[in-house]
């Protein structure tokens, strides 16, 4: 088995990884990139032939993990998409959204391109077409399950704990009589996540690639979060404005509408007025609700979202609905797309909020360098938002406990559990972060370690 390293090496996005085997070719999740230079990269001939794919098996539904697959069968990919069915649902929800995202893009710059006299038309990464298109290849499968993709080659999924849906990939390879394992950690989710289980743990396996978003920093514990989220909103309210928080519409939005519910249940506010600026989280939500077999016990009891006497809860689906928050100057939370700022309604909201000290905006999630969202946690003055240079007066705060990562010391326990000794590959993190990452992990748990670049190609 040959495994090529062709994205998440040495940066975070873009994940995608590669196998030979057995007269097989399998991908593992193919990753939008994200950040600068993302268009260019994400239009680059793929480091392979779609056609020659016989799987992808996709870990979980967010973009850098699945994002181009509509590229991919666009190129000529036939063959089965292998991820669990809570993925399915999710990933038929975002892609759709990401389609929709290309082409109102393409429409835009064309349109640009018209007016400064110019004859370009400019084409979407990919279409609606496109996206459904993809969706028939996919092979819905359960947790805990061991399939055959041949006679040498099995696999089985478990829960990554990450997001609805996520999975660690376990695949067997036989060869010569002998049997190797190779396992794929995904993204870790972190212990203690409000809604859905801790990720599961694995024993045995003489290789692991695992990610390392957060190998190099520790996250608050999520009571410290929770408190800190209580005290940023109750500080902005007294000061007479918003709170914007930037979410992932897949994980971080329900997360955060989890944790606003028990303020109010718990009698921290009286009420809350909580609005929820994005057609594709009010669509995950629905898909959350609907798969209660993934929560944790306390989540089971808890889990409700929906307006009550104290949380009055609003999904905006329309543009109208969306700009008449603008016209809302205090006293709202406003919770909308794009997590990392790059896209979405939540520029919009900032072009009314970010200038006033009075407003605050609340980042809960990692922010991938290049990105309108690392420029302002960075500390910068002013950025350009919707062609207009703006002052940054509002207050940001940067809640790392709400991440849906493991940080290092919970990436080193899943590491830890591991009793064979296997041979630690580090992916998924930025390369100064994956360079620390593999130091501790020599150092603690005396594995063998491997930090790939971008197309390094490792034989098992």
């Amino acid at each position: 088995m040959e495994i090529k390293f062709l994205g998440a090496a040495r940066t975070v996005t873009g994940s995608c990884y590669y196998l030979t085997a057995d007269s097989l070719n399998i991908l593992i999740d193919c990753g939008m990139f994200q950040g600068k230079d993302s268009d260019t990269i994400n239009r680059s001939p793929f480091g392979f032939d779609p056609e020659k794919i016989d799987y992808l098996i996709l870990t979980h539904a967010h973009l850098d993990h699945s994002g181009l697959i509509p590229k991919l069968v666009a190129e000529g990919f036939r063959g089965r998409i292998i991820t669990t069915t809570a993925t399915a649902e999710l990933l038929e929800i975002m892609l759709l959204d990401s389609a929709h995202i290309q082409e109102k893009d393409a429409e835009w710059m064309t349109k640009k391109s018209f007016r400064a006299g110019k004859d370009l038309i400019y084409e979407p990464l990919y279409t609606h077409d496109d996206v459904i298109n993809a969706l028939t290849y996919i092979d819905k499968k359960t947790y805990r399950e061991e399939e055959s993709l041949s006679q040498n080659i099995s696999f089985r999924f478990l829960d990554a704990g990450h997001i609805l849906g996520s999975a660690i990939l376990e695949i067997w390879y036989k060869k010569n009589g002998e049997k190797k394992k190779i396992v794929f950690s995904g993204d870790v989710g972190k212990n203690n996540n409000p809604i859905i289980n801790d990720p599961e743990h694995v024993e045995e396996a003489d290789y692991v690639v695992v990610e390392s978003t957060y190998g190099n920093r520790l996250h608050k514990s999520l009571s410290d979060t929770i408190d800190e989220l209580e005290e940023a909103i109750r500080t902005t309210f007294k000061k007479g404005g918003n709170v914007l928080i930037p979410a992932f519409a897949v994980g971080r939005t329900q997360d955060v509408l989890y944790i606003l519910n028990n303020f109010v249940k718990e009698g921290r506010f009286k009420s809350l007025d909580v609005y929820v600026d994005s057609p594709l989280a009010d669509k995950a939500t629905k898909i959350y609700m609907s798969h209660p077999e993934f929560f944790d016990a306390h989540a089971l009891e808890n889990f409700k979202f929906r307006s009550s006497d104290g949380m009055h809860l609003h999904f905006t689906t329309t543009v109208e609905e969306s700009q008449k928050l603008n016209k809302i100057k205090s006293g709202a939370i406003i919770i909308a797309g794009s997590g990392m700022c790059e896209g979405g309604r939540i520029r919009h909201h900032f072009k009314h909020n970010i200038w006033r000290p009075e407003c605050s905006i609340i980042f809960t999630g990692f922010q991938v360098r290049g990105t309108l969202g690392r420029h302002i946690i960075d500390g910068a003055k002013s950025a350009y938002i919707l062609g207009e240079e703006m002052a940054i007066r509002a207050k940001i705060y940067t809640i790392g406990g709400f991440s849906a990562h493991a940080d290092q010391k919970e990436l080193l326990e899943w590491l830890q559990s591991f009793k064979t000794n296997p041979h630690i590959i580090i992916v998924h993190g930025e390369e100064n972060v994956e360079l620390e990452f593999e130091g501790i992990v020599r150092e603690q748990l005396g594995f063998k370690t491997h930090v790939p670049h971008k197309g390094d190609v490792m034989k098992i």
